[in-house]
């Protein structure tokens, strides 16, 4: 039964990962979804934190964040040294419109 258990946890796990995948685009507040991507500064985006954080492909799909994707992002943010044009590479997996953040990097 022990065993049984064990295999259960492991294919549930096992499923979620392989759903996973790997996004790119540019990391901003959802408040500032509409505006000029290459512009938008770090500071504004630490700034809007509250409103949480989404990821603008390059084909345009806005594409927002979970929660701990939000806190994730912010904590990115905060160890980034550029100000601006905040490209990032996001692992995760989308549940309906939200982006359920594994990791965040911004390159």
């Amino acid at each position: 039964m022990k065993r049984i258990a064990m295999l259960t946890a492991a294919a549930a796990l096992l499923s979620t990962a392989a759903f996973a995948e790997t996004y790119t685009g540019t990391v901003v507040d959802v408040q500032c979804k509409g505006k000029d991507l290459a512009s938008h500064t770090k500071k504004c985006a630490i700034g809007c934190a509250k409103g949480g954080y989404a990821l603008v492909t390059s084909d345009g799909k806005f594409l927002k964040f979970d929660e701990k994707g939000n806190a994730k992002a912010l904590a990115a943010l905060k160890a980034t040294s550029k100000d601006n044009d905040l490209k990032a590479k996001v692992d995760g997996s989308m549940d309906g419109d939200v982006l359920n953040v594994s990791s965040i990097s911004i390159e």
